[in-house]
């Protein structure tokens, strides 16, 4: 499709420039926090792996703590892979198995179906983040990039929570081509991404389409600024990009959690944007 490799093109990135930013803005958020390093959840799939391999260069390795919080039903690769990322990039990890504390909970919600499940799975491993980041004082490193946020594919206050997120403003693509750039192993760039809730699971396989078309119709929708009609003129199917503007819809709640009704004239989040620092 002429138009899809016309809007891949223009998502291509500078990359040095690119890497230059985002490595300034969380060693920015670092310095002026007070704090010594981050912590980040390292599942062994792009997304985390680019997070890591990002702070590593804007803070040395030994100031990113990573962690491999793996459930009983987790995919072994997925942990080998999260373990020779850590490797690569010369910073300490710790594994911490999380089956007991989830495998509590539903020992009396026996009613529970997978998506239940995985975000419960979701939110305990950033509990366990945040607790981390407190023992070791730094910052919970985000890992949800601009395709997944713009979706809704995130759990409140489990993937999609952090203290700073590098990679809220980068495309699917971007991040594929991003973490070429900085050589990561290229057994986790091209693996199919997942968030491993269960086997199986794929992050595809539950959109029904692909992050490359996400990224194109997203990318047209938002940074171009066309009507969804306009995007179905450029050859792309109706039904899939009716399913993506009825997803980001449906979901925007997730991307301002902290939704508070107005009784004065100085609201925070409605009247007054604080800036972070």
């Amino acid at each position: 499709m002429k138009a899809a490799a016309s809007v891949l093109d223009r998502l291509t990135l500078n990359a040095p420039l690119a890497v230059q930013v985002l490595t300034g803005f969380i060693r920015d958020a670092v310095e002026t926090s007070g704090t010594a390093g981050v912590v980040v959840g390292l599942s062994g799939g792009i997304d985390s792996s680019f997070a890591a391999a990002l702070a590593t260069r804007a803070l040395g390795p030994e100031q990113v703590h990573g962690f491999l919080l793996p459930y009983r039903t987790s995919s072994p690769e997925s942990e080998a892979d999260a373990r020779q990322v850590a490797l690569h990039l010369r910073m300490p990890f710790r594994v911490i198995d999380i089956s007991p504390m989830v495998d509590a909970y539903f020992a009396t919600e026996t009613d529970a179906d997978p998506g239940r499940r995985g975000n419960k799975m979701a939110r305990e491993r950033m509990s366990i983040l945040f607790d981390q980041a407190k023992r070791l004082n730094a910052l919970v490193l985000g890992t949800s990039n601009k395709t997944e946020i713009l979706l809704g594919y995130s759990t409140v206050f489990g993937d999609n929570a952090s203290s700073l997120n590098p990679l809220g403003d980068l495309y699917k693509h971007q991040i594929w081509q991003l973490s070429r750039h900085l050589g990561l192993p290229e057994k986790v760039v091209s693996k199919a991404p997942s968030a491993d809730l269960w086997p199986g699971q794929t992050d595809e396989g539950e959109l029904g389409f692909s992050y490359a078309l996400a990224d194109e119709v997203l990318y047209q929708l938002f940074d171009l600024g066309l009507t969804p009609a306009e995007v179905v003129e450029q050859g792309y199917d109706e039904r899939v990009v009716q399913r993506i503007v009825r997803l980001e819809q449906q979901f925007r709640f997730k991307r301002r959690l902290m939704l508070i009704a107005r009784l004065s004239g100085s609201a925070i989040n409605l009247d007054q944007e604080i800036p972070r620092d």
